[in-house]
């Protein structure tokens, strides 16, 4: 819900771009999703973490993409004089914590997290620039059921707070780097080829190269449902490093089908933007008609130490779209007078309260005037 002021205090509740203000009742389903979001992280066995809001840029960009550099505030820190940074995203803070604080706790590490980021610019499809991030990451695995967990774990979480029609759409980041390190080809290709990869060009892929190009248009070819695209994928013609990566593919989606049969399922096998520093199986989750990803995760290499991770996090801007509007709470107005244990007991019972603080002529107006949905008249509740 966002209010739109007018005139001299209109000017003053200006925000800058991709800020605003979270009203209620939308505050509140915010913070319902986030702890039952975190609740289910909870009983996998991930424990929560909070890292700083602000910390020393060389270690808040530590094994991040380096697009992340471009996105995140910088500010000088006037005790120790070093460049500090505004998170913009909270991954690489969790597995800065869980390769220093929490080097020496026992492996697989299980961690969740929650709050917020700020990023200097928002993007074509989520223009927010600030908004909440809750993920977990699993660190110590290398194994393909640590992959398979945390996209069950992703999917269970966003269906336990009510968003429908989910899909999971897997990358595989080392297919492409695999097809072209078997290949004999000039190194100035590699970047071209990645570009035109990238905008899902397949004619221009194969007019840069058109033997290792009809491979990679080929894997173009296969994305969609994954037993489609497992079908084409088994028709070309790879090199075994490559057929290793599609070997853990497999392996990672059974599992995912064997704990969640209904979940959709789409493979993208040559998608890289924004995966970049992602080592491994890698996905993003969609709500049909939703606008942007709900969330996205995958294998990456943790801290100084590379230690073997994998995970996810969601965008509670983008989460919230997939949601039901969010309603006003079943509020009961208690007249001036009313008795304490009267009110208690009403709390107890799943009311929520709001007190008279003064008496007034006639309480069923002033219900209706402070937007209550129910009244306590003598010892009856009564709609209104």
């Amino acid at each position: 819900m966002t209010a739109h002021p007018a005139g001299e205090a209109g000017q003053r509740a200006l925000l800058p771009n991709g800020l605003r203000d979270v009203l209620p009742p939308e505050a509140a389903q915010e913070s319902l999703a986030i702890k039952t979001l975190l609740g289910c992280f909870g009983g996998y066995g991930y424990q929560p973490v909070k890292p700083p809001l602000v910390e020393f840029e060389a270690s808040l960009l530590e094994g991040a993409s380096p697009k992340m550099s471009t996105r995140i505030f910088r500010i000088m820190d006037p005790v120790s004089q070093r460049m500090m940074g505004v998170r913009a995203d909270m991954t690489m803070q969790v597995a800065r914590v869980a390769t220093t604080r929490l080097a020496k706790a026992p492996r697989p590490l299980r961690l969740s997290y929650a709050g917020e980021v700020l990023r200097v610019l928002g993007s074509q499809l989520s223009p927010e620039r600030q908004f909440a991030q809750v993920g977990a990451e699993l660190i110590g695995s290398a194994s393909a059921a640590a992959d398979a967990e945390v996209a069950v774990l992703a999917a269970e979480a966003l269906g336990a707070v009510g968003v429908k029609n989910l899909s999971l759409d897997l990358m595989v980041p080392p297919l492409v780097p695999a097809v072209l390190a078997a290949a004999t080809l000039d190194p100035a290709l590699f970047g071209p080829l990645r570009a035109a990869l990238d905008r899902k060009d397949a004619a221009e892929v194969t007019a840069l190269d058109g033997r290792v190009g009809e491979t990679l248009a080929r894997l173009l070819e296969a994305s969609g449902p994954v037993a489609r695209a497992f079908e084409r994928l088994s028709a070309i013609d790879l090199p075994p490093a490559a057929l290793q990566v599609l070997d853990r593919l497999r392996q990672v989606v059974e599992l995912i089908k064997a704990a969640v049969p209904g979940l959709t399922i789409t493979v993208d096998p040559v998608e890289n933007r924004g995966f970049e520093y992602h080592t491994g199986i890698s996905f993003s989750l969609f709500a049909r008609g939703i606008r942007g990803e709900l969330g996205r995760g995958g294998r990456y290499l943790a801290g100084a130490a590379q230690e073997p991770a994998t995970g996810f996090t969601l965008y509670m801007d983008t989460v919230l779209r997939a949601l039901p509007e969010a309603e006003a709470a079943r509020t009961l107005f208690l007249p001036y007078g009313t008795a304490r244990d009267a009110a208690d007991r009403l709390r107890a019972e799943g009311w929520t309260t709001l007190a008279g603080l003064e008496p007034v002529a006639d309480s069923a107006a002033e219900a209706k005037r402070l937007h209550c949905t129910h009244r306590l008249s003598g010892d009856q509740i009564v709609a209104l």
